[in-house]
């Protein structure tokens, strides 16, 4: 009995996965469309997921992250000429604290910050002429 039951079940699974090309071309194409992301404004105001725990003398102490303050949130680099980085209505070079963030990095399109194990990367935004590089002649 348990013999012709699997046999029938196998039989019906068979005659009702009759796929065909086209069928899966279209299952391929619906795979490689590409996905909507999720804006960088939107991601920056999520909250953080990790939950981290310190140890000192000891003692762990469980760390829960906490919603970005304000200040945090006005952080805006609005050029970079020479080295330097106009953050904040202000001129800063590498190891110059802004917010209680220090200025890591400087490159051509963006800096890097870092406050003990949080680490802000900003960029200047997607304009055409927010890029002056001085040379000298």
């Amino acid at each position: 009995m348990k013999k012709i039951f699997l046999f029938l079940l196998t039989m019906t699974i068979i005659a009702n996965a009759d796929l065909s090309v086209k069928q899966i071309e279209k299952m391929v194409h619906k795979i490689h469309k590409q996905r909507e992301g999720i804006e960088l404004e939107t991601l920056e105001d999520t909250k953080e997921p990790f939950v981290r725990l310190q140890e000192e003398n000891n003692v762990s102490t469980l760390v829960i992250p906490t919603v970005k303050t304000a200040e945090e949130a006005k952080l805006v680099l609005h050029a970079i000429v020479n080295g330097k980085a106009y953050i904040n209505d202000s001129w800063m070079a590498v190891n110059d604290n802004i917010l209680g963030y220090e200025l890591k990095y400087i490159g051509n399109k963006g800096v890097v910050l870092r406050n003990e194990n949080h680490i802000k990367k900003l960029f200047l935004r997607k304009q055409k002429n927010n890029f002056i590089k001085l040379e000298e002649k």
